[in-house]
């Protein structure tokens, strides 16, 4: 079972015991109507001496309530030295107030909360960096989808989800030891029942069984991303 209370190693470090589910990472946390000073890493410069437009990234850790979103988020925006966006901070009062009560959130309650983290990730992008980590449930399709407008006009943008999947079972066990937090063990079930896993035919999605130690988990979700990259890298230069 995946437990968030060990102590995991960034870049050789131990960041110490993580306290719940968030992963204690000293990241660039990108909050509402932020700003992010990014630094570009990835320019290329043509045969004719002019630059071309650089590859960039949003990658979007998705998944129910009590699967690591966050703790994965952290993890990757640390390792990669990118922006990180905590969806749950761009939800408004009235969402916050609905879960806090167990009431679940309806497809209209979501689209201005997608469409702001799908902002606020371009907004990250256009401050310079090379790419930005952002967590949200996107339980539904028609979810993910709002979030892949984003490289529509972009071409040298690249959308990931990362799907983490574990029984709901395993994750009613982690909400319940959970503190502090509005998102109550009753939600765990809500989510499940609305829950519209990926299939294959979404072929930006990479799922990762988070059933194992956080460890695993964590290199497994870094290598899927520094292999997709690297793909994407070799295509753009051949």
């Amino acid at each position: 079972m995946l437990s968030y209370n060990t102590p995991i190693s960034v870049n050789g470090q131990n960041t110490g015991p993580t306290g719940g589910m968030s992963a204690r990472l000293p990241v660039k946390s990108v909050g509402n109507n932020a700003s992010v000073n990014g630094v570009s890493s990835n320019d290329a410069v043509s045969g004719t001496g002019r630059h071309a437009p650089k590859e960039q990234h949003i990658w979007l850790v998705t998944g129910p309530a009590g699967c690591g979103k966050s703790t994965v988020a952290r993890y990757l925006a640390e390792s990669l030295h990118w922006p990180y966006i905590e969806g749950d901070e761009f939800h408004p009062p009235a969402n916050i107030e609905k879960m806090s009560a167990g009431i679940p959130l309806t497809d209209a309650d979501r689209w201005d909360w997608l469409t702001a983290l799908r902002e606020a990730s371009i907004r990250a992008l256009d401050q310079g960096n090379d790419g930005v980590v952002l967590t949200c449930s996107a339980l539904k399709r028609k979810y993910r989808d709002v979030i892949r407008v984003a490289p529509y006009f972009t071409p040298n943008l690249h959308l990931h989800f990362i799907y983490l999947d574990a029984s709901e079972e395993i994750l009613l066990q982690r909400v319940l030891a959970r503190q502090n937090h509005y998102m109550g063990a009753n939600m765990v079930h809500s989510q499940f029942e609305a829950l519209e896993p990926p299939t294959s035919a979404e072929t930006d999605v990479i799922p990762i069984d988070v059933s194992r130690p956080p460890e695993v988990v964590m290199a497994d979700a870094l290598n899927q991303v520094l292999h997709t990259i690297d793909g994407i890298q070799k295509d753009q230069s051949e």
